[in-house]
């Protein structure tokens, strides 16, 4: 939704445009094709590589299209499969992913923030153990602490830089567990964004997710955070401020997903500033407008070059070294 966005000012606000990905879906299509041939899973690459291009319609469609049945296919996306096509032909899952740019005229980069095999693993407040991102996701508890594994999996190097690079660094909209902590377990993409002196915003999700953020509020997620990467990593966060149409929350409401809880005082107890503007697109279902996300990201990262925080503290062995 964010790179949707944002891709219109390529060239003329924006110098460079990279969507740094997690890699640990094990789920639907990609799950499969991640058993099947050993590739990463290439699901939220593809919707990263699809928002990013130059013209939505016809191969944009075609990267989307999901066979509805078939024997083998049925549930894969055209696009999974290209993905995992080319990256056997080539033997290089970067390759595939340039391939696909290629195809699709994107403007800005989609980089995976691992090239390696990763898998989630969380713990739950009542010490049951999930294994993979879609049990992570479908826990129904609180959740004590998430782990990669392997733990410490090398980052992928142009996404280090490109954070190292950044005028401005946005986390989310998206699952905080399964989405958003993944690439933030990579031990050498924490550090990038230590060193990069630009603000880190968090954009904040509409409502909360059955399953992986029951009842967690702004804050709650900022703790999350703070508890898997040992910083205070946020600070701003970005938030829907405008209204909210009672009958979709009613409706939200008896799925069990609510609206995320704010209280700006904790907020600012922390130190982190709270920008509140209208994100909510049109319709029946609560999400953000991707213009409205792209117009306010520009706003801060206009107000990031008047801001320049400094770099955060590596720490290494338990020792913090400036």
């Amino acid at each position: 939704m964010v790179l949707r966005g944002l891709k219109a000012f390529v060239g003329t606000e924006l110098e460079t445009l990279t969507g740094v990905v997690t890699v640990t879906d094990d789920g639907g299509s990609s799950g499969r094709l991640r058993r099947d041939f050993g590739v990463l899973p290439p699901g939220d690459i593809r919707n990263c590589i699809v928002a990013l291009s130059d013209d939505e319609a016809v191969l944009s469609k075609l990267f989307q299209y999901r066979f509805p049945a078939g024997d083998g296919l049925s549930g894969h996306s055209f696009g999974n499969l290209l993905l995992t096509a080319l990256a056997e032909i080539t033997g290089d899952f970067h390759q595939a992913i340039l391939t696909a740019e290629s195809i699709l005229s994107v403007r800005g980069k989609v980089l995976p923030a691992t090239l390696t095999d990763g898998r989630l693993r969380a713990r739950g407040a009542s010490g049951k153990i999930y294994e993979g991102e879609s049990a992570v996701g479908s826990a129904g508890e609180a959740l004590v602490s998430v782990r990669l594994d392997p733990p410490a999996p090398a980052a992928f190097g142009p996404a280090v830089e490109a954070l190292e690079a950044a005028d401005l660094i946005l986390l989310g909209p998206g699952s905080l567990y399964t989405s958003i902590l993944p690439s933030l377990l990579i031990p050498e993409i924490l550090q990038a964004i230590r060193r990069s002196e630009a603000p880190v915003v968090l954009i904040l999700n509409l409502m909360t997710q059955p399953g992986e953020t029951d009842a967690m509020s702004a804050v709650d997620h900022l703790e999350a955070l703070r508890r898997h990467t040992g910083d205070d990593l946020v600070d701003q966060i970005l938030v829907h401020g405008g209204p909210w149409p009672n009958c979709c929350l009613k409706s939200y409401a008896e799925t069990g997903s609510t609206r995320v809880f704010l209280d700006p005082l904790a907020l600012e107890r922390r130190g982190v500033r709270l920008e509140q503007r209208d994100l909510l697109a049109k319709g029946d279902l609560l999400r953000h407008d991707s213009r409205k996300l792209g117009r306010v990201a520009l706003d801060l990262m206009e107000g990031a070059r008047q801001y320049r925080r400094p770099p955060l503290k590596e720490i290494h062995g338990g020792r913090a070294h400036a």
